[in-house]
């Protein structure tokens, strides 16, 4: 098998051949067709404060993980050599694919079963893949964190990788949804999404008295604003690291009796769920495509923001 294996902060990736990994007990061998690349990956890369999160370097990198099992181990019996599946990074096995093993910017992985879902008929290994971090974490902090459902009135802030897929899933679910975000296009993406209205600021949906709040921006004043937005005893949902520190308006916090909630990450049952969007074609977040051997440069793109919507690895292509 051939991977891309970090092997110290800020030296860039390197590709190195490896024996294949053979089955063991509660395990499979998983054969790779789209690895996705996440904005995480430039922090393991340029931070050194993400070793920490590392198991024993040098490791090939990649944690959302989509292909077909070649191998099972001794005492799996839920999947079958064959099956299409996907590994839930924050699964409950407490390991991640790329961080604590060999994950999917290699050829073949060797995942724990306990951590697999199985990918339903008519979502692609692309959005499969996608659907394991974007997926998750979005889905997570919208319906699972933020209790979203169906006639609720909600704001989203930031719509990016995370937010469009968001949006449009709560959208899905008979929502209503109010977008905020500074870029332009971005707003015009909402639009397309199905938002109700676009703004620059959080504040300005106060009027219509969202019950949730989403933020997937969390640049400070992002969160402060959704406090100062959100109708009484409303949620705001944290989701973004825009900045480390925040001042909050406690006035909002206290008077309206609202509260303030941190996600990240989520479950297998949140893959699962954003899946079945996914193949209801209710859901279907932009995709762009490079190739195994494009792997650094693709994180060189997603350093320098020039990616639209989630950036997968097509080993096929």
């Amino acid at each position: 098998m051939k991977g891309w294996q970090f092997v110290e902060t800020n030296e860039p990736l390197e590709l190195v051949e490896k024996e294949n990994p053979k089955a063991e007990a509660g395990k499979v061998v998983i054969d790779l067709k789209v690895a996705g690349l996440c904005h995480s990956d430039v922090g393991v890369l340029r931070d050194p404060g993400w070793k920490a999160l590392l198991g024993e370097l040098p490791i090939i990198m990649g944690h959302e993980v989509a292909g077909v099992i070649s191998e099972v181990g001794e005492g799996v019996t839920d999947y079958q050599v064959g099956d299409k599946v996907a590994v839930c990074p924050t699964g409950p096995s407490k390991t991640a694919p790329g961080y604590a093993y060999d994950g999917g910017f290699g050829t073949k992985v060797l995942a724990p079963a306990e951590d697999l879902v199985k990918i339903p008929e008519g979502v692609s290994f692309a959005l499969a893949a996608a659907g394991t971090d974007a997926g998750m974490t979005s889905y997570h902090a919208t319906f699972t964190k933020g209790g979203v459902k169906e006639g609720m009135t909600v704001g989203m802030i930031g719509i990016g990788g995370l937010g469009q897929i968001a949006l449009e899933a709560a959208v899905a679910k008979g929502a209503t949804v109010y977008a905020i975000d500074k870029n332009p296009n971005a707003r015009k993406l909402a639009e397309d999404l199905g938002a109700a209205g676009v703004y620059e600021d959080a504040k300005e949906i106060e009027q219509f008295e969202p019950e949730v709040i989403i933020d997937f921006a969390g640049f400070d004043v992002t969160t402060r604003e959704a406090l100062e937005a959100i109708r009484f005893q409303g949620k705001v949902v944290l989701v973004g690291m825009g900045k480390l520190e925040t001042t909050l308006n406690v006035t909002s916090l206290i008077t309206k009796q609202a509260t303030l909630v941190g996600s990240n990450g989520g479950t297998k049952q949140d893959i699962e769920d954003i899946y079945e969007l996914f193949a209801s074609g209710k859901v279907n977040p932009k995709i762009t495509e490079i190739t195994f051997d494009e792997i650094p440069e693709g994180i060189q793109l997603l350093e320098d923001n020039k990616v639209t919507g989630r950036l997968v690895a097509n080993m096929e292509k």
